[in-house]
């Protein structure tokens, strides 16, 4: 039952992360990043639909007793190696691609891993004893459904913060603010947030620059700050900047202050 849902979820994720991968047009402007993570959300649905069905079947067949030959393992023990590594590859990738449906098919995989392991010792205990331990298969069952219940839920709630346009963690948002200050003519960043599309951050910026610039100056330092964090942080996809004033324009050592604050 795991390994036909491991089969569904992953075809999701490659279909989302394809869809993902369009580029924008005139009615998606932030691009269809989203379709990433929708997938990943239907990921940790099916985890969850999964484990509840095997925790379900092993509390209905509890008291039953089970006769397993011995190449029952065997299936099992190729199931941990091909985990393992599906786990670690996905999880890898998952993180340099920033990929919210992938890390939740890595999971999914972790899932497997640790319910094959319990399946193991479930399955060694009936071959061991039948008589005594006819029971630990179905017990393997109930202990399985609710290791995936646990885990899909942790990965729904990851998913839904990304729907949710929770901000990124302070070190990302702090990178963006030093970036920004690095480009001559900037003075401040009064406001910075980032919300996550799919696989990169769209960034909303307040740039305070010289109340005395031109319009035209002003834009042109705003358009440097877009290109400098674009090229320096490839996880952003795109800025928009607001250009303000700065009330720190007759004061430079207080914007050295808050340059060196930043690193």
């Amino acid at each position: 039952m795991e390994s036909t849902g491991d089969v569904l979820s992953s075809a999701i994720v490659f279909f989302g992360l394809w869809l993902a991968s369009k580029p924008p047009d005139n009615e998606h402007p932030y691009g269809h990043g989203r379709y990433e993570t929708l997938a990943g959300l239907a990921v940790g649905g099916i985890l969850l639909l999964a484990g509840a069905s095997i925790f379900w079947h092993g509390l209905t067949s509890a008291h039953q007793y089970s006769f397993l030959p011995v190449y029952t393992l065997y299936p099992l023990l190729g199931a941990v190696v091909l985990k393992s590594a599906m786990a670690t590859l996905k999880f890898r990738i998952g993180r340099n691609i920033l990929s919210a449906s992938l890390e939740a098919d890595a999971w999914h995989d972790m899932t497997d891993l640790l319910s094959t392991c319990v399946a193991l010792i479930a399955v060694g205990f009936t071959l061991v004893d039948p008589k005594r331990f006819g029971n630990a298969d179905q017990i393997g069952g109930i202990v399985i459904g609710l290791i995936v219940v646990t885990l899909s839920i942790q990965v729904v709630h990851r998913t839904i913060d990304n729907l949710l346009d929770t901000m990124p963690e302070s070190e990302k948002l702090a990178d963006i603010r030093r970036t920004a200050l690095r480009v001559p003519g900037t003075l401040g960043i009064e406001k910075c947030y980032a919300r996550r599309t799919g696989l990169r951050y769209h960034v909303d910026l307040h740039l305070e620059v010289d109340p005395s610039l031109t319009v035209r100056e002003s834009h042109e330092i705003a358009t440097h700050v877009r290109i400098s964090i674009k090229e320096n942080l490839p996880w952003v996809a795109d800025v928009l900047i607001h250009v303000e004033p700065s009330p720190l324009a007759l004061d430079p050592a207080l914007v050295e202050t808050q340059r060196q604050a930043l690193g």
